[in-house]
């Protein structure tokens, strides 16, 4: 479903659009569309970006090597094959 918005634009911008439109082979209004979607994935970007940046700049524990990780989990929860199942280790097996 789509819903009608007016946008009113001075002169230059109406030739920039146009312009826009025509060297894109497109309507106008397709070019209004794609610049939207531009602009938010940008803004969607940049958010990314922010909250990785965030996410580095915490003062947290450096997380091991995910190998030092596996045998720290094993040694403290028991053994687990890849799907969370136990792993039975020699004598039973």
């Amino acid at each position: 479903m789509t819903t009608r918005l007016e946008v009113r634009l001075d002169d230059a911008r109406r030739s920039r659009l146009e312009e826009m439109a025509q060297t894109k082979g497109a309507p106008v209004s397709d070019v209004v569309r794609s610049l939207i979607d531009d602009a938010y994935e940008e803004i969607s970007r940049q958010r990314r970006k922010r909250a990785f940046e965030r996410l580095v700049n915490l003062n947290g524990e450096a997380m091991p090597d995910p190998d030092v990780l596996k045998r720290q989990l094993d040694d403290k929860y028991g053994l687990l094959g890849a799907f969370g199942e136990p792993v039975e280790t020699g004598a039973g097996a």
